[in-house]
């Protein structure tokens, strides 16, 4: 099959891709390859949906179970960056699109494709996300969204899919669009799009109401270089890390996100997230750094966080910035190892206890008790140099008339 004749679309067999088969077909006249993901969404299985992919028209159906990539490769990245997008947001949907854009290239390569297709609109973040990551690992491939580019709106694709008898229940009035995976979940559209209506209790689905949660959880997390790999003692994968945090914590009402952001396209949006586990072990992982980062180390951590929370919710997954920060957050996770005890209840998940064999902290330097070693004549001599420069800077300012006032105290 020459390569002219096929394209590889992201399908994950709602209505948006599954019309969007035959309809490629006949505005291309391309042969569609459907590409299918788990990475821990639920649902559907890739048995099924790819018995739809093909019942819609598609020449073959690639799926692929992610789940282990996923929590390996990407989120345990993303927690060892502590990525909170705007402070808040565990980027649930970014860090997802790298790894289906890699699938995707990958069987563009194995079926012969020069176009790959999703089902993002163009005033979303994905768009930009799934057609960077194309063009990051192989730009000779082209990109289109049928909803973008072709103007395949939903009451069109409804009547479409009625008008070809594709195997799609659907109805014309769906409440939310939802994006999830195992590390969070997303929810926009419908009632949300108004700021001042809030979320109603069909939203959720990863978490149950914090306001009801059942008796307080501890747990003990075991890290090793910035990974938990011991859950209660009992040794556990990431995926199953997060899986199992995913269930406990969300039992507790932790993870949920009413978020107004900043979108990638310039556009203000109201967006819903549900990250129980993820929000628990990046509380968690934080709290170990705490112990196991030199003092400077973990300034600097805490702002390379903070921009690569930014640039990986930009779409910059790929990217040589993106490359040399995972270059430093990775040496810094050398010594991030040890337990962590932590309560989780009613919506809040607290460290109660470190314990770590790497850890800075020293009981000896800490303490106020007998045994301390901590010699506090030095600290004299420190006050004097480390004051200096605002002792030089105060006498300059008295000088020219610009010293601190202060005030007369009136004594009665």
């Amino acid at each position: 099959m020459s390569e002219k004749n096929r394209i590889v679309l992201a399908y994950s067999g709602g209505l948006d891709t599954s019309v969007a088969i035959p309809y490629l077909k006949e505005r291309t006249g391309k042969d569609v390859v459907a590409v299918s993901l788990d990475v821990g969404q639920g649902g559907e299985r890739l048995q099924t949906i790819k018995k739809r992919a093909l019942a819609c028209g598609a020449v073959e159906s690639y799926i692929v179970d992610a789940r282990d990539e996923f929590a390996s490769e990407y989120c345990m990245p993303a927690l060892k960056a502590n990525a909170m997008y705007e402070g808040v947001y565990p980027l649930v949907s970014a860090i997802s699109r790298p790894l289906i854009t890699k699938h995707l290239v990958r069987a563009a390569h194995q079926f012969g494709a020069d176009t790959i297709a999703h089902g993002c609109t163009g005033k979303g973040n994905d768009q930009v996300r799934f057609e960077v990551s194309i063009m990051s690992i192989d730009p000779t491939i082209k990109a289109i969204s049928p909803i973008r580019d072709l103007g395949l709106m939903r009451d069109v694709e409804i009547a479409y899919a009625k008008e070809h008898d594709l195997p799609i229940e659907q109805t014309e009035k769906s409440p939310y669009s939802i994006d999830q995976n195992v590390w969070g979940r997303a929810i926009e559209t419908g009632y949300l799009e108004d700021p001042w209506n809030g979320p109603t209790k069909d939203v959720y689905s990863y978490t149950d109401d914090p306001a009801f949660p059942p008796v307080e959880d501890e747990v003990t997390i075991d890290f090793e270089k910035g990974i938990p790999v011991r859950i209660d003692g009992k040794e556990v994968t990431p995926l199953q890390a997060i899986e199992e945090m995913n269930q406990r914590a969300g039992a507790q009402g932790i993870g949920r996100v009413d978020l107004i952001e900043d979108r990638l396209v310039g556009i203000k949006s109201r967006e819903l997230y549900e990250a129980p586990g993820a929000v628990a072990l990046i509380t968690a992982h934080q709290e170990l750094e705490n112990c196991c980062l030199e003092r400077e180390q973990h300034r600097i951590k805490r702002d390379i966080d903070k921009r690569w929370g930014e640039l990986v919710y930009d779409a910059q997954w790929f990217s040589p910035a993106v490359r040399s920060l995972n270059a430093f957050i990775e040496e810094t996770q050398e010594y991030v190892s040890g337990r962590i005890r932590m309560v989780m209840h009613g919506g809040r998940a607290v460290v109660t206890g470190r314990r770590s064999d790497t850890s800075l902290y020293d009981y000896r330097l800490a303490t106020y008790e007998s045994g301390d070693s901590f010699d506090q004549d030095a600290s004299n001599g420190f006050i004097e140099i480390y004051g200096l420069p605002d002792r030089v800077a105060a006498a300059r300012d008295v000088r020219f008339g610009r010293g601190v006032e202060v005030p007369d105290q009136t004594v009665e």
